[in-house]
Parts: C-alpha cells; sequence; structure tokens
C-alpha cells in the first residue's frame, strides 16, 4: 500500500503542472485513479477473506492500467517531459507487478489441499 500512496503523492505533483483548463480533464481523471489504487488495496484489507481481496485488487489493477494510459496522453499532449512520464510509468508498472504477484499468491492459497489417502 506505501507503493500506491507515494504513486499518488508523485501523480498530484506532476498533473499540479498541467494547463488549468485540464482541471476537469485529464487531471481530475489522473488522480482518481492513482488514489483509486491504494484505496481499493486499503478497502481489500478491510474484508473478510481473500475472495473479497482478490476481488477489490482486481479493480486496484484495473486503475492502475487506466493510470498507465492516461500517463502516455499526458505525454503525447506535452504535458510531461519524459523524464516524468517515464518515472510515473515505472511506478505504475511497479504496482501492477506487486498486485498481480499479491492476487496470484491469494489465489493459490485458496485452492483446496489434497489429503492423502
Amino acid at each position: 500500500m506505501a507503493q500506491a500512496r507515494v504513486l499518488a503523492a508523485e501523480v498530484y505533483r506532476a498533473t499540479a503542472q498541467f494547463p488549468s483548463d485540464e482541471r476537469y480533464g485529464l487531471i481530475s481523471q489522473m488522480r482518481r485513479a492513482a488514489v483509486s489504487i491504494g484505496s481499493n488495496i486499503a478497502e481489500g484489507c478491510g474484508r473478510s477473506g481473500d475472495r473479497e481481496l482478490v476481488r477489490v485488487l482486481h479493480i486496484a489493477l484495473g486503475s492502475a492500467s487506466e493510470l498507465e494510459f492516461q500517463i502516455l496522453i499526458a505525454s503525447d499532449l506535452g504535458f510531461l517531459t519524459s523524464d516524468a512520464t517515464d518515472s510515473l510509468s515505472l511506478a505504475v508498472v511497479r504496482s501492477k507487478m506487486s498486485l498481480s504477484r499479491l492476487i496470484k499468491s491469494l489465489r493459490t492459497s485458496e485452492l483446496p489441499t489434497r489429503i492423502p489417502p
């Protein structure tokens, strides 16, 4: 969750430099997606059972994918420097990898164990 919190803060700092007419456009979308990642992880941790946690982690993964696309759009529009684009993109990829590993781990732990005869 710390990784998601750092990513959200980076997105807020980066989008603060965007044109003000993007306040209700890309700025809002990117910030919402970034905050959604950590918020969904936190919500999932408060749920009972791994199945619910996995479901909400998938939502967080979707938000990370949205943010990844939005970073590319912001870069294409010249709102982000190439360094900022690379930094944010790397942070999102790392978050997605962490989420994927956690989902896989939780799914593996859900498998029924076989009792020997």
